[in-house]
């Protein structure tokens, strides 16, 4: 993968106001270019032996191959969950002027 090749990072906070503090972190950081935050969703999972139902609110971040890393990271560090999800898609293509805005966008985190 190209460093800049657009990314999608994915992840689930447990309520709007995580999502909302976390998105204007990583943006004001320069780190992604846009971030779209869902309605509630219903999670269902296994976690330290006990099966939970919990709403929680879906994120999906865009970025550039260059910046995925250091994003997670920063996600990890602002997100309130033990053990939060972070998980980072390449695409195989997409608009190509948006696609170069992203690109454009994420260039701040050099400054």
């Amino acid at each position: 993968m190209q460093s800049d090749e657009v990314v999608l990072v994915l992840t689930n906070t447990p309520d709007l106001e995580s999502a909302k503090t976390i998105a204007r972190q990583l943006l004001s950081e320069g780190l992604a270019a846009c971030i779209n935050i869902g309605s509630p969703v219903l999670s269902l999972y296994e976690w330290e032996s006990t099966m939970h139902e919990s709403e929680e609110t879906p994120m999906m971040i865009k970025t550039t191959a260059a910046w995925q890393a250091l994003l997670v990271d920063r996600l990890i560090a602002l997100h309130p969950y033990d053990l939060p999800e972070a998980l980072v898609v390449p695409t195989v293509g997409g608009h190509a002027p948006y696609l170069a805005w992203v690109q454009q966008q994420t260039t701040k985190a050099l400054g």
